[in-house]
């Protein structure tokens, strides 16, 4: 049985009236999760009365072009997978690779482990291995790979992957430790090759790489879980003189994505990842992560970072509601304002005022909103399944993903995240150009992009309390509709 068998191709068209006149309408398909239960339902049955916030679309001036959507393969989620009957597998894993599912198109994996794994472990154990030749990724055999090889079988037009270190092996580090650290610069070439080989391991399992950010969070996480910090400097200087050469060499054609954290320090990376043509000539783009505030996009780092390299990637690789225990089976926590991140708790008393409470759903719809009306390109989730205590995580660093399950008892519950994601991802296909939009109610959150099949997707997320009512404009067509309050649609335009 398919899991959104409710997801249906009807077209919605009717006339409406301006100024005494007949206009034509457009022909639209309308899919809304809303916190009073829609979860990506089509709306068939609407009407509209009284005044409408007006959207008006602009196709013909364009602006980044969409590389994807998605969220992680970790340890964690494919051990998790694993312990699951096959019904339950599948369905998750239909639900996000398949054609009836959200359709990732953008993923992030980790190369050697994380925090998100069962344990620390490295592909190359055996110290002064210099040559990498005891090099084996047979730790990922197990979990990791059958999860991403079942995935690629799934998803019809396929998916990138982005893999990010978070740590080089214990032995090649300053503090000889998995966590903190700096890489020995007698190192700089063995870890550089570390990459090239890890895509010819992968590759030589059918599992091609799309592209790589340098490193996981370089300026550290209290050394808490694995970590190894670079200065903007230190990793540019990697990447012009080791990374991109040994790639180059290796005749490997993969991203190289800087930076990989928070926002707020965007600006002072970039001015060193893009000082000078050689140091801007192996990055194809830049990494971020929104843990810097729960509800700031920071438009003005993210639209610096543009104008810095306007032809360069801009992607969101690593958000998850972190810091908490996932809600089991209950919906309404996620529409609600009671979440708190590690920032409640342990940031700066000059920076309380960016973690207050909030609402799950509000965070991840706000934020994807926002990054793309400021030149992201790509968006990724973290974890796409955990259990009911926000693992497994070595750390007990506990977090919540789209997708719960008890392994124990064999179900799975899909968060209303699941449906945030998938109102994005379903809908705003790798390839497409984001446009202008305008609307006329500054509460309403929204954002539209072109298709290259022709069809625009138009995300409206209404953040208020009561229904509002909507004219969506194109040209001389338009049509009129309602949009539920505490709701997200996706308007199709065919």
């Amino acid at each position: 049985m398919k899991m959104f068998n409710y997801i249906m191709c009807i077209p919605l068209a009717f006339a409406m009236f301006s100024c005494g006149e007949k206009r034509e309408s457009l022909k639209i398909e309308i899919y809304e999760t809303s916190a009073s239960g829609n979860k990506l339902k089509q709306v068939k049955e609407f009407s509209s009365d009284g005044d409408a916030t007006v959207i008006k679309l602009s196709p013909e001036k364009e602006f980044q072009t969409i590389t994807g959507f998605g969220g992680s393969f970790t340890e964690a989620s494919a051990s998790l997978l694993n312990r699951l009957g096959k019904e339950n597998r599948d369905k998750v894993l239909n639900a996000y690779f398949g054609e009836d599912g959200a359709k990732y198109s953008l993923t992030r994996t980790h190369m050697n482990s994380c925090d998100f794994s069962l344990g620390s472990y490295s592909y190359a154990p055996i110290e002064d291995d210099v040559e990498l030749k005891s090099f084996s990724i047979d730790e990922d055999q197990d979990d990791l790979i059958p999860m991403i090889k079942e995935a690629m079988a799934l998803s019809k037009d396929g998916f990138k992957i982005v893999s990010s270190p978070w740590t080089a092996p214990p032995w090649m580090k300053d503090n000889k430790d998995w966590r903190g650290g700096k890489l020995l610069p007698e190192y700089n070439e063995t870890w550089a090759l570390f990459f090239s080989k890890y895509l010819e391991a992968y590759k030589a399992e059918g599992i091609d790489i799309w592209g790589f950010t340098v490193e996981n969070e370089p300026l550290g996480n209290d050394s808490n879980w694995e970590s190894m910090h670079f200065t903007a400097q230190e990793m540019t200087d990697f990447v012009k003189d080791y990374l991109g050469p040994q790639l180059e060499r290796d005749g490997h054609n993969v991203k190289i994505l800087g930076y990989d954290q928070n926002r707020e320090h965007l600006k002072e990376w970039v001015d060193e990842m893009y000082k000078t043509p050689a140091t801007k000539k192996y990055y194809d783009g830049t990494a971020i992560h929104w843990y810097a505030s729960t509800y700031e996009v920071f438009p003005e780092a993210l639209q610096y970072a543009h104008d810095k390299a306007p032809d360069k990637h801009l992607i969101q690789t690593e958000a998850c509601v972190d810091a908490e225990v996932p809600k089991w089976q209950d919906d309404q926590w996620y529409w609600s304002k009671e979440a708190t991140d590690w920032g409640w708790d342990w940031a700066p008393e000059k920076d309380k005022h960016l973690h207050p409470k909030y609402a799950p759903v509000y965070r991840y719809a706000r934020d994807i909103i926002g990054c793309l009306n400021n030149w992201v390109d790509g968006w990724i989730d973290w974890n796409m399944v955990l259990d009911k205590q926000g693992g497994p995580n070595w750390f007990k660093n506990w977090c919540v993903a789209p997708v719960i399950v008890d392994p124990e008892n064999d179900e799975v519950y899909f968060t209303p995240i699941y449906y945030t994601m998938a109102h994005f991802s379903k809908f705003i296909r790798p390839g497409s150009k984001r446009i202008e939009l305008t609307n006329t109610d500054e509460s309403l959150l929204t954002t539209a992009c072109k298709n290259p099949d022709g069809s625009i997707a138009v995300v409206v997320f209404n953040q208020g309390q009561d229904n509002k009512n909507l004219e969506l404009s194109l040209g001389e067509k338009s049509s009129n509709f309602k949009i539920s309050g505490q709701a997200i649609q996706t308007i199709v335009i065919k």
